[in-house]
């Protein structure tokens, strides 16, 4: 059987036509394949990067939870500070308190220490009227009968002396002027001499004799003594 040439034709024009839609879809299959390949890959890189936030967000964790841990134990140490804040604060009332108490206790002390300090003081004066007479008669040639407690009012001011007496050296009237302190100190020396100096307008024209009489004389008061003409006079001396 043969084909007409216009038969022919038409086949091949049918046959070009379906080759031509073919390769249409082959290209289109082909673009779609690049498509899925490339979808794939961003897939696979999105799976990867999702991956790498969850390493990532795991790390965030465990880092909160190391922060959550150290904040945790960072407010039990302040609970703790803060107790001992409020013990410290306790304390310091209790000290105050103390304080308070022990200056109360002092200022008692004090009064009673003033109070025993003049007892002793009058005791030290008895001492002094039977020491101080037969001392300055054997070292001094000095003669007084008595010492007594005296008050002198010099410019309207009152002077008191702890050891008066009107005494002889030979011929002569010699007055003794005395102070008497348990432990004589060099600045009890220069409180006494600014006493004298004050009493020298009532005995500028007549003879005295200035002593001081304790118990202990420190060597500062025995040099002091010594610049203001004053002889210092042990209890234990004879």
């Amino acid at each position: 059987m043969s084909l007409s040439p216009e038969l022919y034709e038409t086949i091949v024009k049918i046959i070009e036509e379906k080759v031509r839609e073919i390769k249409v879809k082959r290209e289109e299959f082909d673009k779609l394949t690049s498509e899925t390949t490339k979808i794939a890959e961003n897939l696979k890189k999105l799976a990867q990067r999702v991956d790498e936030l969850a390493v990532a967000q795991r790390k965030t964790e465990e880092r909160l939870a190391r922060l959550t841990e150290r904040v945790d134990k960072l407010t039990e140490r302040v609970d703790k500070l803060a107790q001992r804040v409020d013990e410290l604060a306790v304390a310091q009332r209790k000290t105050e308190e103390a304080v308070a108490k022990l200056t109360i206790q002092m200022g008692n002390l004090s009064v009673n220490v003033g109070k025993l300090s003049d007892v002793i003081g009058f005791g030290l004066e008895d001492v002094a009227r039977v020491v101080v007479p037969g001392w300055l008669e054997r070292h001094e040639k000095i003669y007084v009968e008595d010492l007594t407690r005296k008050f002198f009012e010099v410019d309207g001011e009152l002077i008191e002396v702890n050891l008066y007496g009107e005494g002889l050296k030979g011929e002569k009237t010699i007055y003794v002027l005395g102070e008497t302190k348990s432990r004589i100190h060099g600045k009890d020396v220069k409180d006494f001499s600014s006493k004298l100096v004050k009493l020298n307008k009532l005995f500028q024209d007549k003879e005295t004799y200035k002593l001081m009489f304790g118990f202990l004389i420190y060597p500062a008061a025995e040099k002091e003594a010594g610049k203001h003409g004053i002889k210092t006079i042990a209890s234990y001396m004879r």
